[in-house]
This record gives structure tokens, sequence and C-alpha cells, in this order.
């Protein structure tokens, strides 16, 4: 067995590239959508290649459909080349909306928003665009000579990068 004598011992870095790439997967998935109502909220590759796939549907999300798009992706995935684990999924009622389209599918619905300073605002959202969004807000407003406040709807209009999230309230009225 050779030693080695140059002072100090080898150095050796060990660099693992994952081998699925994300944009590939999200190009499987969006084959998939072509003509149907669904839609594409998040794929997630991590290091050890767990592939995490969310879609959503305004009317929600079948399991049929899940396992549908689950063996499309396998269908179009190497199992020789690339080992990974698979997880295909609805974007979780309760958890913050990632795209555009979950905003305009939920216009009409109370949402919970978190701004960026830390501050909840609980309201209806009203509209969404790319730019912004606006829920309305009921506040207590004392008008003037009145006894007593009464609640008035206000509009507030966020912008993306001003929110930590925005989410679905869900409500068990």
């Amino acid at each position: 067995m050779k030693r080695w004598r140059g002072g100090k011992a080898p150095f050796f870095v060990l660099i693992y590239l994952s081998m699925i790439d994300k944009n590939k997967v999200s190009q499987i998935v969006g084959e998939w959508l072509e003509g149907k109502d669904y839609f594409l909220v998040d794929v997630t590759v991590s290091p050890d290649d767990k592939i995490v796939v969310e879609i959503d549907h305004a009317d929600g999300v079948w399991i049929d459909d899940c396992v549908e798009l689950s063996r499309f992706i396998e269908s179009k995935l190497n199992r020789d080349e690339e080992d990974y684990e698979l997880e295909v999924g609805s974007a979780g009622i309760g958890q913050p909306f990632k795209v555009l389209k979950q905003y305009q599918i939920y216009v009409g619905k109370d949402v919970e928003v978190m701004d960026k300073a830390g501050k909840k605002w609980t309201g209806t959202l009203i509209d969404a665009s790319e730019e912004n969004f606006t829920i309305a807000i009921q506040v207590k407003v004392k008008p003037e000579g009145a006894k007593r406040p009464k609640w008035e709807e206000q509009h507030v209009t966020f912008t993306y990068d001003e929110i930590k999230y925005t989410k679905y309230l869900i409500s068990f009225k």
C-alpha cells in the first residue's frame, strides 16, 4: 500500500450533479396540460432527485388526473438513466398562491394576505392582474357627528413583491 508523501493528505471534492432537469420536467408537464383546464403551479427537483409537481384547476384536482400525469411523466423519463422519486399532486388548499392563475380562480373568495411588514390582511379578493391584486376589507369608520362607528368596505391593492404570501381563507360557515 502506497503512502502519501506530500506532507498533507490529498483533498478530494465530490460534486453531485442532478441528472433531472427541472425545465425538462416542466416541459413534459406542459405537454400533458395541452388542451386541459389544469395549470402548472410548481415543479421542484431536490438534489436527491425527488421531483414534486403541483397542478391546479378552478374546480379542484382529481386523483385520477394526478395518476395520469404521473404515468405520463414516467413514460418520458428513462429510469435506466435517471433514478428519481416522483410526487404529483394538487397545490394544497390553504397553501400560499404561487402563480397568477391561482389568484384569478379565487377572485370573489376570502383570502389572507401577509405583507412584508408582517401585517395580516383578511378580505375578499376582487381583482388580480400581472402587476397587482386588490382585496376588499371591512373597516370600522366613525362618520363625523355619528355616535357609533359603522363598517365600511375599503379596497387595498398590493404588488406581488410587497407581500410574503396570499392564501385562500378556509371558512366553515
